[in-house]
């Protein structure tokens, strides 16, 4: 397939702003535990709220260079019932609408009682309204996966890997931008923050590499024998039959050289896990080294999802790939 840059910036910006939001509920949660400090509802929850909103109106902005008309954008959330995209279009600005009111919440320090669990613990709106963000963002992260693993004939989507990929690195680069964000406004939880991006960061390596292993050995359930119906060794495509451009070999193909495709797979893999994981080990309290994480560790997300949608081989290639 040819990447989609626009998606490309929306599925990565919405992925950390996600990851940055189950971040910040997991830091009011274990405070609420008393397993680590309390911090000051305005400066860190409504100013980390703010973050995750910029980070999330980012990729919307992004999704709208994708659309052939913008003006009816509103359109596409008609097909919920069946579509994923259409799902996901609801969760999105149900999930911004969510994380607005829990930061302007904690932005007025409003935190009326709901449950008295004992004398020691006592829940108040933001902990409910986060959880209800955090069941938000996972489903958004389900909605965005579910979009391309559900089409069966893309082999290498048709994984429930698809989705559990989106949502680890949008945890592992959520979890950093929340380490670089408390090496500022909480020094104290950097550790932290910086402790779960590294565990996240080492699960989307795996769970991407278990991803590159399954797609290399895929066998393809279409050739061009059974295309044409023709039950013979060797068929050999002489011509599509049309010598110009077309939708087909431009939409459908990405049309780098089997050179560049074996150097950007090494290349997501360094920016996204080695380098990261090397520099978020080395200087975890280190706003340079979380800083240099962040910023080598959103390149890889950028060339790993352009990868992904490059990696995905279009049944229509079997047609046209040769002229494309």
């Amino acid at each position: 397939m040819k990447p989609p840059f626009s998606v490309i910036f929306l599925t990565t910006l919405i992925g950390v702003g996600q990851g940055l939001f189950l971040a910040l509920y997991a830091g009011q949660l274990y405070s609420f535990l008393d397993l680590i400090p309390n911090q000051d509802s305005h400066d860190f929850y409504a100013v980390g709220s703010l973050i995750v909103m910029l980070f999330l109106v980012g990729g919307l902005i992004a999704s709208f260079f994708h659309l052939g008309h913008p003006e009816r954008a509103w359109r596409a959330a008609s097909q919920w019932r069946t579509s994923w995209l259409s799902r996901e279009v609801i969760a999105l600005p149900a999930f911004m609408g969510v994380v607005f009111i829990y930061g302007v919440c904690h932005w007025f320090n409003w935190h009326p009682l709901v449950l008295d669990l004992s004398d020691t613990y006592h829940v108040d709106f933001t902990l409910l309204l986060g959880a209800v963000g955090v069941l938000l963002s996972f489903v958004l992260f389900i909605c965005t996966g579910m979009i391309y693993a559900c089409l069966r004939f893309m082999q290498e989507w048709h994984t429930p890997l698809t989705p559990l990929n989106f949502i680890l690195f949008g945890g592992a680069s959520g979890f950093l931008a929340a380490s670089v964000f408390s090496s500022f406004s909480a020094p104290e939880l950097t550790r932290f923050f910086a402790g779960w991006a590294i565990t996240l960061t080492i699960l989307a390596m795996l769970s991407r590499s278990f991803t590159l292993l399954r797609n290399a050995r895929i066998r393809p359930k279409s050739t061009m024998s059974t295309a044409i119906g023709v039950k013979h060794p060797h068929i050999v495509q002489i011509s599509p039959g049309s010598m110009g451009g077309s939708f087909n070999t431009r939409a459908f193909f990405h049309g780098m050289s089997g050179r560049f495709m074996r150097m950007i797979k090494p290349a997501f893999i360094l920016f996204s896990f080695v380098l990261p994981l090397i520099l978020m080990a080395t200087g975890m309290t280190s706003a340079t080294a979380l800083i240099t994480a962040f910023i080598f560790q959103y390149l890889g997300l950028l060339a790993e999802r352009w990868f992904f949608f490059a990696e995905a081989n279009h049944p229509q290639n079997l047609y046209y790939k040769r002229i494309a």
